[in-house]
């Protein structure tokens, strides 16, 4: 087993301009040339609130909380390698894609696209990723 005292630390990513963590997590962790970020839900940074809206609406405060996450982290969506996402319900998929689609334009990271029982505070969508860090 290595010296766990010769491992590289990670690094915890923290900005004001994405929803602070409400639990135990960081925003991001940037550890062995990743970004790990923590799944973004659409949570207004300045008021801690869900966006008012349907899935369109949510999905691009979502997209906006990545952004600025991973601009904290020294990366961007051009650098993405992965992400998972979560739909309440998976007959929004058409809007969520929309919206998703324009923030990534001609890059394509590996994603997973899953319905769950559940979200966060009742919000449609949450969405993690994993990138490349600059």
């Amino acid at each position: 087993m290595p010296d766990q005292r010769s491992l590289p630390t990670p690094d915890v990513v923290v900005t004001a301009n994405a929803p602070a963590a409400i639990g135990p997590y960081a925003q991001a962790i940037k550890a062995n040339g990743f970004v790990f970020t923590a799944g973004q839900i659409p949570l207004d940074p300045a008021s801690m609130t869900v966006v008012a809206g349907g899935i369109a609406e949510q999905t691009e405060r979502v997209m906006q909380n990545l952004d600025a996450i991973l601009a904290a982290s020294g990366t961007s969506f051009a650098r993405v390698v992965k992400t998972t996402c979560f739909l309440a319900n998976l007959d929004d998929f058409p809007a969520f894609n929309a919206v998703y689609g324009r923030w990534f334009g001609d890059h394509v990271p590996a994603r997973s696209t899953v319905q769950v029982a559940k979200l966060p505070l009742g919000v449609l969508v949450e969405v993690e990723c994993v990138a490349l860090a600059d």
